[in-house]
């Protein structure tokens, strides 16, 4: 495959974004993409949700279904794992994309690991996580590189990139991004630290694969408890490339449907604006039924003015 011929969704409408806002669109328009104008990310953000979400009965059909019903645009699987024959069957008679996946076994099978059989498993997974994907149409795999129970940071952060940099080949071949979420795993930041903390870290990790292919599904839900969300997204600027989204309350030290607790989401609706984001917003939050999750739909739509 002809690799300067594939480029990142993300990539396509970013540069289409300012071309429009250039020479296409009228000055009326431009003024609605401010962000102190209500429902300014409307048509910039796309909602999905993680399959486990979705709790009905039935076939994967029925549950991909049930998603569109509630209001999501699309859908992450989890790879390898899922059914990859059956997801297609569901994107067919359903009508609802596949946006991405979540890499299975990543919190077992870990990149950081000492143990170089497990890194060499972990990183089968991430190839298998891609090439499934692909194949159902995706763009993205989610991945958490490991845990700070496997290390020094100064031997799992080296450890992790070498690993994980083994399949960027692969990637690039498929058009598909691999997506590093930060997550609660002792791991680019300070676990009982306080919540004056800077993306850093994170910057530098992401820096050092040197690749357009990597970039982070930054979950905003996830280290508000360790710093300002909207300050992390414009130090994380061009690498953000998907968006998680839960609630989480710094007074109560715990986590909260979208919209509740106390995330500073104007804040973080502005910080969006500034680094021209367009992507996908994907709920990780409790699942159930049809009618919980029009509400979780809501809620996003809510707290993002939608």
């Amino acid at each position: 495959m002809n690799k300067a011929r594939i480029s990142s969704r993300r990539h396509f409408l970013m540069q289409s974004g300012l071309v429009a806002a250039a020479s296409v669109l009228p000055a009326a328009r431009r003024a609605a993409a401010s962000p102190d104008i209500p429902h300014a990310l409307a048509g910039r953000l796309y909602k999905t949700l993680k399959i486990g979400m979705v709790k009905t009965k039935g076939t994967l059909t029925e549950r991909f279904k049930t998603a569109k019903a509630a209001g999501f645009m699309g859908i992450e699987m989890g790879f390898p794992g899922d059914d990859v024959r059956d997801t297609k069957a569901a994107i067919a008679a359903s009508g609802l994309p596949v946006d991405g996946s979540v890499c299975g076994q990543h919190w077992q099978v870990r990149h950081t690991s000492p143990d170089p059989e497990i890194r060499a498993r972990a990183l089968e997974n991430l190839r298998q996580a891609l090439r499934d994907t692909r194949e159902v149409g995706g763009h993205s795999v989610l991945l958490v590189v490991g845990k700070g129970e496997d290390g020094p940071e100064n031997e799992i952060w080296p450890r992790s990139v070498e690993n994980i940099a083994k399949a960027i080949p692969l990637a690039a071949e498929l058009g598909v991004q691999i997506v590093i979420e930060n997550v609660w795993n002792q791991f680019l930041y300070n676990h009982e630290g306080g919540a004056d903390q800077t993306a850093d870290k994170f910057v530098k990790y992401v820096d050092e694969f040197r690749s357009p292919w990597v970039g982070m599904q930054f979950d905003i839900g996830n280290h508000w408890k360790y710093g300002s969300m909207g300050d992390w997204i414009r130090q994380l600027g061009h690498r953000v490339y998907k968006l998680d989204v839960k609630g989480f309350s710094r007074a109560e030290g715990k986590f909260t449907p979208i919209g509740e607790g106390d995330i500073d989401y104007a804040d973080v609706r502005k910080a969006l604006h500034e680094i021209n984001f367009h992507g996908w917003l994907a709920a990780e939050v409790a699942g159930g039924d049809l009618e919980h999750l029009t509400g979780v739909a809501r809620q996003m739509d809510a707290a993002f003015g939608l």
